[in-house]
């Protein structure tokens, strides 16, 4: 559901839908502030027993370390298997809350209710859900459906700059993947995605969950098709990895497209005017378009090696063979590329 105000509907719909006897609320140090205790005493009206589970706000803390802090938290306060997860804020929140109900009494029902733009458009749809470790990160996870995702674009509008860069990125890789009119309308409109404009909002969010929603309905495990939603990934997961998520997801992300459209120059056809315009809108979204200088390319190979997308020891990525559009290698999406290779894109 995506529209205004929806934060107030959810303790109606989820008392006629009777999914739950007791519901955690989970959130972070900053939305429980912003949003969690207004929805947290909305929720008391209508059900029954409702509990808040907060946790301090940072990439560092989505961790198995927190799972078992709420874990432990819901058994202490008797829930059973006639339980919900609410996961209230953004994308760690809802990965950690989402991983809790996968695997809380073996499985229980999880609302996603997104608070930022990243959240919106990109973790709550899908059902990936993870923790970080050191090694790598969403190395620990599983594949988990919510029962309803509410994305209220009221609680967008206390966001900074940052944070809708941060989601920018997410939507700018849904136009290079599958969508060049979704594009075009991102050079046109982004300014008034920084302005909060309603209409341009709901249309950006809107369309981004619909071509998700698509992709995962047709292959929710990753197995081929999914595969064009980590365009972009591979090398931003491994930036965000060795910066010790100093860089954020979505200017990692950014960078990860760059280089990774460096490489699709040389092995997909994909175009020097359409790296030139990917590059051109990273960089009026306010998004970082190069590397940090501390972080060389062998030490992001040696990350990327023990990632997810990594099949018999060699790393594939998702590469764009045009605008709107991901090269197949016969039918798969997963695109072998070679270290050499990888480090001549980061020499580019």
């Amino acid at each position: 559901m995506i529209g205004q105000g929806l934060l107030d509907r959810i303790a109606g719909d989820l008392a006629e839908a009777g999914i739950a006897h007791s519901h955690a609320l989970v959130t972070d140090s900053n939305v429980a502030e912003l949003y969690g205790t207004d929805l947290l005493n909305n929720l008391k009206e209508s059900l029954n027993q409702v509990s808040m589970i907060s946790f301090p706000a940072g990439e560092q803390n989505k961790s198995r370390e927190i799972k078992s802090f709420i874990e432990d938290k819901m058994l202490e306060s008797g829930f059973g298997r006639d339980s919900s997860v609410i996961a209230l804020g953004g994308g760690v929140v809802g990965d950690i809350a989402g991983f809790v109900a996968a695997t809380y009494m073996r499985g229980i029902p999880c609302i996603q209710v997104p608070t930022s733009l990243v959240a919106c458009v990109d973790s709550s749809v899908g059902g990936k859900t993870a923790v970080d470790t050191p090694h790598g990160k969403n190395l620990i996870g599983a594949f988990y459906q919510p029962w309803r995702v509410y994305v209220d674009t009221s609680t967008l509008k206390t966001l900074g700059p940052k944070e809708v860069a941060e989601g920018l990125a997410e939507i700018i890789k849904y136009g290079v993947i599958k969508s060049s009119d979704l594009f075009e309308y991102l050079e046109a409109n982004i300014e008034k995605i920084y302005e909060f404009d309603d209409l341009t909002l709901l249309y950006v969010i809107e369309t981004s969950c619909r071509i998700k929603a698509e992709v995962v309905q047709k292959d929710e495990k990753e197995q081929n098709l999914r595969k064009i939603l980590n365009f972009g990934h591979t090398v931003g997961h491994a930036i965000e990895q060795l910066s010790d998520y100093t860089i954020s997801h979505g200017e990692a992300i950014s960078t990860g497209m760059v280089i990774e459209g460096k490489i699709a120059l040389g092995e997909t056809g994909w175009s020097r005017q359409e790296q030139k315009r990917l590059i051109s809108l990273l960089q009026r979204a306010g998004l970082p378009t190069e590397p940090p200088q501390d972080i060389n390319a062998g030490e992001i190979i040696d990350v990327m090696k023990i990632d997810k997308k990594v099949r018999k020891g060699k790393i594939e990525m998702a590469l764009p063979e045009c605008m709107g559009e991901m090269k197949k290698n016969g039918e798969s999406y997963g695109i072998e590329v070679s270290e050499q290779t990888i480090i001549s894109a980061f020499k580019l």
